[in-house]
């Protein structure tokens, strides 16, 4: 029956009688690809089941090559195409545009490519006087021929030949290429199936490198021994590293820098220390500490960062900045008694991470997130519901993985509302109510579920909710830029844009707010945090009622005594002389292109460098703070190297060796992000190929799979030992509380994999330990 815009369609309820709902028609079919092409604002297909023909707004003109074409027709740049004679003159520029954007982005990855192809150097064996022997045919060069980017265009062809033979030569070299490209590839295929290599190891400049050097060594090529890698070369490699980061040194001496700390247990049950540092907008492995034969004490943790602070020096370290642990804690209370000048941090992403499970605690919120848990479960526990929800949904998962359990519970979120409609049609469609289990409680609560309006309703306020604090979790999280300046800024908006949601009535706020400010209060709201907002113009310049402020007049003292310490001359030239000048806009600071600092994406430390020149004290006091990290997440990130490098088949790696290839790994992989960055090729940082922190949504009790554990002291979540003052998790560590209470059994559902369809197991061998071949340091 049809009513209104939709169909009638009868499902069954609780008591399994049938109940009539209302299903919105479904929507006309999309004329327009999705790709976010510039071209779908001019044209749109004909016929949905026919991609190639695309009609013309302006003209109705109809191409049949597809978007590449049609855009070549408003433009009017080739000949072979028919141009539009009514297209405007915005849509010729933006499709210019494009073509022109398009060109520059191959012509980029072809110089990228033929710079990696410089960049690699294999001397040659006549450069040591010793002849090799020619293997090309024809040419007079001592060197074996070398295949280029030309060759698969340009090969000798006899000059004598007619014009139809030297076009069937040259047909005929072309085939010969690709077909020793193919030949060349199936050996790389081999190794990489063989042994289990991922697929984007190959999607690195390195890998390209090392295929170009082993190219122009030529035949006989012996790769290097077991014994080579573990010992000289990687002793080669690291000290290259350190190496290129010689200019991180010259920013560290300018800019200062941060130091991180963290610990982790590997396989074997050893304590590892991770050290850190982050300098200009960018974090560095500094080097790991075996620390199991000590308890992770407030001593123990301020001797490894006060010996790590005299190793890159007193005065150019800034900041520490750690989780809230009490070992931490007590450790901040040792260090400014030493270091009174070093300021010490929360992490704010830890600290981000923890106002939104408290805010996911609340009854409204936790609601909404369990029946949605329970949605995905059920859908991705039956293959035969798996498969029906790919299809519906055109083979997009609602699984988004995150870095955290709460970051994949906002993004899960968006994923579901974005799939809104196909989830309800997929409940309605007759395939769904044909499946076995459709009679079970289980399907019947899911139907309800989705089509429920009150429960997307709550979906899109707990979105509302936590967007605000996830779009700071991007900020505190990512290394697009130093966080410190904005941090404060964000957080401020941040608690309007949560009052907004609730439509600013305070008894509907209140109870999220007071998380917010509980978990913020002592951690994010320091002197550090507060000056790096006063001294931010595009907060100040934009609300000059800031100045006005007593607590940020009060933090800003408290700060400056501290970064001047015993310095009272520079300390009341700054106060009394050179401050003012920035609140008053005099000097420099008036000039109209200083006070235009309204964009978000400007950069403060290069504003204060460009019209701080007369207030030079306070100018690098400034961009000293400024260039300062607020989140420890990097040291954090970088335990997943770890994992990868210390597996259970190398799990007799000594520290030092590990240590190293994990500076190598680490170190490398924040250069190529850095240059990424550059490139303006930005990538969510919340984002994660690892499914372990969304395990919540994949089976029953998956939340406590999570590899992030937050917790929070002040909340009860931790102590520590009266008598010893070593904390309680630490002892029972020691213990052997962990393993005694460890799973013996997994559970039914792991992990699903979120690309496969349903499958059949092979019977696989079962392998004993004794058969592993495991990678030691056994020497050769």
């Amino acid at each position: 029956m049809k009513l209104g815009g939709g169909n009638w369609v009868n499902t069954m309820d609780v008591d399994g009688g049938p109940k009539p709902v209302l299903v919105p028609e479904a929507p006309p079919p999309v004329l327009i690809g999705n790709s976010g092409d510039v071209g779908w604002e001019y044209g749109k297909y004909c016929d949905p089941t026919n991609k190639s023909k695309i009609k013309c707004n302006f003209c109705g003109h109809i191409s049949t090559g597809g978007i590449f074409r049609f855009k070549q027709h408003v433009a009017n740049m080739d000949n072979s195409v028919i141009g539009c004679n009514k297209a405007t003159p915005e849509a010729i520029a933006d499709c210019k545009n494009h073509f022109q954007c398009t060109e520059e982005t191959k012509s980029k990855k072809r110089q990228h490519e033929q710079d990696l192809r410089d960049d690699v150097h294999i001397t040659s064996a006549t450069s040591h006087g010793t002849a090799i022997e020619d293997v090309c045919v024809g040419s007079s060069s001592s060197e074996p021929n070398k295949l280029g980017p030309m060759d698969r265009y340009v090969h000798p062809i006899d000059g004598k030949s007619s014009k139809e033979e030297a076009l069937r030569q040259l047909s005929m070299n072309k085939a010969l290429f690709k077909e020793r490209v193919h030949e060349a590839s199936q050996y790389v295929a081999r190794w990489v199936y063989t042994h289990a290599i991922p697929f984007n190891a190959l999607d690195n400049d390195e890998f390209r490198k090392m295929c170009e050097a082993i190219g122009k060594f030529g035949p006989g090529y012996e790769p290097p021994s077991q014994y080579e890698l573990r010992e000289k070369l990687l002793s080669e490699e690291y000290a290259r590293t350190k190496s290129l980061l010689d200019d991180h040194e010259k920013q560290k001496m300018k800019l200062g820098c941060t130091i991180m700390t963290d610990a982790w247990t590997d396989m074997k049950r050893r304590s590892i220390m991770n050290l850190c540092m982050h300098c200009s907008g960018r974090t560095l492995f500094i080097r790991s500490e075996e620390t199991s034969n000590v308890s992770h004490t407030a001593e123990v943790i301020f001797e490894l960062l006060d010996k790590a602070i005299e190793e890159l020096g007193p005065a150019h370290v800034m900041q520490v900045c750690t989780d809230n642990a009490s070992n931490n804690m007590g450790a901040k209370k040792l260090l400014l008694e030493m270091r009174p000048k070093i300021f010490w941090s929360s992490c704010a992403t830890h600290t981000i991470n923890l106002m939104l499970q408290g805010i996911g605690n609340i009854k409204r919120f936790k609601t909404i997130v369990d029946q949605e848990k329970n949605v995905t479960i059920f859908i991705y526990v039956h293959h035969k519901t798996l498969a029906h929800m790919r299809k519906c949904t055109k083979r997009r998962d609602i699984i988004r993985l995150g870095v955290t359990r709460f970051a994949s519970n906002f993004l899960i979120l968006q994923s579901m509302v974005e799939k809104r409609v196909a989830l309800r049609a997929m409940v309605v469609d007759r395939a769904w109510e044909e499946m076995p289990i459709v009679k079970s409680k289980k399907v019947k609560d899911t139907t309800a579920t989705l089509m429920d309006a009150n429960f997307w309703k709550g979906v899109t306020i707990c979105i509302k909710v936590f967007e605000p604090l996830v779009i700071l979790l991007r900020l505190a999280d990512g290394d697009v830029k130093p966080s410190m300046a904005w941090l404060y800024g964000e957080m401020l908006k941040a608690k309007i844009k949560i009052k907004e949601a609730f439509g600013n009535q305070e008894k509907m706020y209140k109870e999220t707010i007071s998380i917010v400010e509980k978990k913020l209060k002592g951690r994010l709201d320091t002197p550090l945090h507060k000056t790096a907002y006063l001294l931010n113009p595009h907060y100040t310049y934009a609300n000059t009622d800031i100045f006005e402020d007593t607590d940020m007049t009060v933090a800003f003292m408290q700060c400056a005594e501290q970064y001047f310490g015993d310095d009272y001359a520079s300390l009341a030239h700054v106060v009394n002389d050179e401050m003012p000048l920035y609140e008053k806009m005099e000097g420099p600071f008036k000039k109209k292109l200083a006070t235009s600092c309204e964009r978000a994406d400007y950069n403060p430390v290069g504003w204060w460098k460009l019209y701080g020149t007369e207030v030079p004290k306070l100018q690098k006091m400034v961009m000293r703070i400024l260039s300062l990290t607020s989140s420890s997440s990097g040291c954090e990130r970088n335990w997943s190297i770890y994992e990868m490098n210390h597996t259970k088949r190398r799990n007799r790696l000594t520290t030092d060796r590990l240590n190293n290839m994990v500076y190598v790994q680490f170190n490398t992989r924040m250069m190529s992000k850095k240059q990424r960055l550059m490139d303006k090729k930005k990538a969510d940082s919340l984002l994660s190929s690892d499914a372990s922190e969304a395990q919540g949504w994949l089976f029953e009790g998956g939340d406590d799979h999570a590899l992030a554990v937050f917790r929070d002291e002040e909340d009860g979540d931790q102590g520590v030992h009266p008598a010893t003052g070593i904390p309680y998790d630490v002892l029972g560590e020691a213990m052997g509380t962990q393993d005694q209470l460890q799973l013996r059994r997994s559970a039914r559902v792991n992990m699903r994999d979120l690309e496969e369809e349903e499958f059949i197991s092979d019977k696989e061998d079962v392998l004993e330990e004794d058969d592993i071949e495991y990678e030691g340091d056994d020497e050769y």
